[in-house]
């Protein structure tokens, strides 16, 4: 067998929540009187919050996390949920004894409350958030842990992801990278970074393993 272990971002690849995330961000520029521009933000979604907070917040980074994680977990279970086929995918992965993670740039409350939510906890084999490393996306670290912790070769997995971090991420550790198109990064943003494969369903994702 090829592969061995497949591991996911979380948000926008495995759970619909980029409505969520993106309403939360408007809601926290509002409040915090920041000038809102959708591609200035959407374009660093994937990275830790707190240096998207640092970016757009400066020295009140720590104020943009707190007010961001209030209305993040206050409409989560109104905003939240998986994309279709997901958990019917990851049963179908688990019976072949493949190995299953999240490696995210989440944080470790947002991350736990999503995965409780939608079911994701009772599945994974390894969950790796932005405060289980010191070093994020598209660093290796994350990733890395991961498959550490599952004791598979990064050669004998493969990561999948909606955006451009996702797949730099994959690349960096050595692993085999997809794309998947129902998520943030457009089909010719992902092509352009030479992932090992692109899927528009969940069903493609038997080809490549």
């Amino acid at each position: 067998m090829r592969t061995r272990a497949v591991l996911f971002d979380l948000d926008g690849t495995l759970v619909d929540s980029l409505p969520l995330i993106v309403r939360t961000y408007r809601q926290v520029f509002a409040e915090m009187g920041i000038p809102w521009g959708n591609d200035d933000v959407v374009k660093m979604i994937g990275l830790p919050l707190i240096e998207i907070g640092r970016h757009f917040a400066r020295e009140a980074a720590a104020h943009f996390e707190e007010r961001y994680q209030y209305y993040y977990h206050r409409d989560l279970a109104v905003y939240t949920k998986l994309f279709p086929e997901t958990l019917e995918m990851l049963e179908q992965l688990k019976k072949r004894r493949i190995k299953l993670g999240i490696v995210t740039s989440k944080g470790k409350p947002g991350t736990l409350r999503t995965t409780a939510f939608t079911g994701l906890d009772r599945i994974m084999d390894v969950i790796v958030t932005a405060h289980d490393v010191t070093r994020h996306k598209p660093d290796p670290e994350p990733l890395l842990k991961a498959l550490k912790h599952l004791d598979i070769k990064p050669f004998r997995s493969l990561y999948v992801g909606d955006s451009r971090f996702d797949i730099l991420t994959g690349r960096n550790a050595g692993a085999r990278t997809l794309g998947v198109t129902w998520g943030l990064g457009s089909r010719a943003e992902l092509e352009r970074l030479l992932p090992d494969g692109i899927i528009e369903r969940w069903e493609d994702l038997a080809g490549f393993m």
